[in-house]
């Protein structure tokens, strides 16, 4: 056997920009092509709006101007503007940025001097300006190279900056932007800056009300009680209870959706049980208290630390250079103004004690059937093989756990060629066994006297909190017939009666697979349409063999390698806020209605196939 040759001639120093585009998950988290939100394109889209966030929350530029194409961005904002002398080194030079200075940005979202260097290193084409004084700087980028660099010149355009940029479909492959994502992202940005205006694509979002009026998009049906809405100069939270189960608690800081939560949430968290429970003089289980809970915290932070460059979690223990802990600063918020509310407000609390005591009721009539669910789950888990799990888990410290997928399927013969043809680092399997209960107005006692809910809650780790998720995707992968519809309602149905959060946080999606594969002796084109299918037909010329996929199982593992690699196709399941879940489930899953069968009629689609025409 060769050795390898390690020797001097081994060791390379990378320039920043190959650095960033050869480990882009240091910097953005996974690439991703626009199906998720994390992925990498909407990372590129925040970090160049965190610098616009940053210059309004030191005082400067009250509107930021987005405009989103069908594969680039621009981003303006009227703050400052950069020094023109240095916009290229903010553009090109790694850990180079006025962020450093607590003094010019207090309580900022970037700190490390990369977000901007990572969009145009990861971008075909980038472009940015400066305006200030009366004076502006221009340059122009295609994967962190200079284009041109144009000298200073006069201009009677206000402050601020300008960004365009086009992510590397090298990189990124054909992605495509989600509105919905970004239209969340932007309605985000100005619940948690009040005053601030953001027009994107010529629409304008503004919030007098901060996370009050957040919690009432996010909500898809009124709360048990009114709004609960405190805030001071570094923490605001916003807490309601609804009628579902599980807890919906959304958690920034600085203004970034810090979607892994962290030291503050776990100290809102832990705040508010302690609050309640001396309140009500009640030494109530947390899972009680926090039930149904549905809220929002957002706190500032001097000099925040984040578990990683994305800065979806939380790690900083103080809430700034004075040493205050984070955990302390939120108790002593809450524990005061909570209190206070409470006594101020005694319908609410009248109402809150109740919800409290209607958790406990069920949690202790359940608490049998959860003790021999648990043990079923683990004897079946260790003796048959429903479950054939990853590697790499989404609270693992690995660079690939968002890309951590669980893919739930129908029958031996689909799981068995996902099975084959997975990621095993990355990517699961849950074989179902036949068609799930139609969990629609059932309770929760329903997920653990039934072996399969049972036996796949325990495979997404969620029993006894969201935020123990396993996976970060978490993909129904069934066939494209009426069975497999069926099976997919179902899933949703279940997921959207006792797990809601996990649609509304994004890890739910559809796979798409292919329904027709159209082949010459050249070139085979696989089609997930009919439209696919005759645009393949047409550019493979006459008599090519047409093959329909009547499901999974019949797509061999080295076919299927092609549908769940980089190139996989994801629907993901988003709710908006006209999507009320207590409309939804009882109209489609509920007992058979008139308006039911005329919304089938409706929108009865016949398919024709015109092939033997063509």
């Amino acid at each position: 056997m060769s050795a390898t040759n390690y020797s001097e001639d081994s060791i390379r120093t990378l320039d920043w920009k190959e650095h960033i585009r050869r480990r882009p998950g240091m910097y953005i988290g996974k690439l991703g092509d626009g199906s998720s939100r994390d992925d990498g394109v909407y990372i590129l889209l925040k970090e160049v709006i965190d610098n616009c966030i940053d210059e309004f929350m030191m005082g400067f530029g009250k509107t930021i101007e987005i405009k989103i194409g069908e594969n680039a961005i621009s981003v303006r904002d009227f703050g400052r503007g950069i020094p023109l002398g240095k916009l290229k080194d903010v553009a090109s030079k790694m850990n180079t940025g006025a962020k450093y200075d607590s003094k010019v940005f207090k309580k900022s979202v970037g700190l490390n001097g990369v977000g901007i260097k990572a969009v145009n290193a990861l971008s075909s084409h980038f472009e940015i300006k400066a305006f200030r004084e009366g004076k502006m700087k221009s340059l122009t980028f295609s994967e962190g190279n200079v284009i041109s660099d144009e000298p200073e010149q006069p201009t009677t355009e206000k402050n601020g900056t300008f960004v365009h940029f086009t992510p590397d479909f090298a990189l990124f492959g054909n992605f495509r932007f989600i509105h919905e994502y970004i239209e969340s992202l932007v309605k985000n940005y100005t619940y948690l800056n009040a005053g601030l205006t953001i027009n994107l694509n010529g629409v304008s979002y503004h919030s007098k009300n901060g996370l009050l009026d957040l919690l009432e998009e996010k909500m898809d049906s009124e709360g048990l009680y009114p709004i609960i809405h405190l805030k001071n100069g570094d923490v605001e939270v916003a807490i309601t209870h609804g009628a579902g189960y599980g807890e919906d608690i959304y958690s920034f800081v600085n203004g970034q959706h810090t979607t892994q939560g962290g030291t503050h949430l776990q100290a809102f968290r832990e705040a508010y049980v302690k609050t309640i429970r001396e309140f009500y003089k009640k030494d109530f289980d947390p899972s009680d208290v926090r039930t149904s809970i549905i809220a929002a915290v957002s706190v500032k932070i001097e000099e925040p630390v984040f578990e990683s460059q994305t800065k979806t979690k939380l790690g900083s223990r103080d809430m700034g250079p004075e040493g205050i802990s984070v955990a302390k600063y939120i108790n002593d918020f809450i524990k005061k103004q909570l209190d206070d509310y409470l006594h101020k407000h005694s319908e609410t609390a009248d109402i809150l004690i109740k919800k409290i005591q209607e958790n406990e009721k069920e949690r202790k009539a359940i608490s049998g059937i959860k003790k021999l669910a648990r043990e079923r789950a683990k004897k079946v888990s260790l003796h048959n093989r429903k479950l054939r799990d990853c590697r790499v888990h989404l609270n693992s410290k690995e660079e690939r756990r968002l890309e951590s997928t669980i893919f739930i399927t129908e029958g031996d013969s689909a799981s068995g060629s996902i099975t084959k043809s997975r990621d095993v680092n990355t990517q699961a399997v849950f074989s179902l066994k036949g068609k799930p209960l139609n969990s629609f107005g059932l309770t929760k006692k329903i997920v653990y006297e039934n072996e399969e809910f049972n036996l796949l809650q325990a495979a997404l780790n969620i029993e006894d909190d969201i935020e123990d998720l396993r996976y970060h995707n978490v993909v129904i992968a069934t066939d494209a017939d009426v069975d497999g519809m069926h099976i997919r309602l179902l899933l949703l149905t279940f997921f959207l009666q006792f797990f809601p959060e996990l649609v509304r946080r994004g890890h739910v999606y559809i796979l798409q697979t292919p329904l027709f594969r159209v082949r010459n002796k050249q070139k085979t084109i696989y089609c997930y349409s009919d439209e696919e299918k005759y645009h393949a037909i047409g550019k493979l010329g006459a008599n090519p063999e047409i093959t329909r996929f009547k499901g999974l199982g019949e797509i061999s593992p080295d076919e299927f390698k092609n549908f769940i690699g980089p190139d996989m196709r994801l629907e993901p399941v988003t709710l908006n806020k006209d999507d009320l879940i207590n409309q939804l489930l009882p109209f489609f899953m509920g007992k058979n209605t008139p308006e039911r069968q005329d919304f089938i009629i409706d929108n009865l689609r016949i398919e024709e196939d015109l092939v033997e025409a063509i």
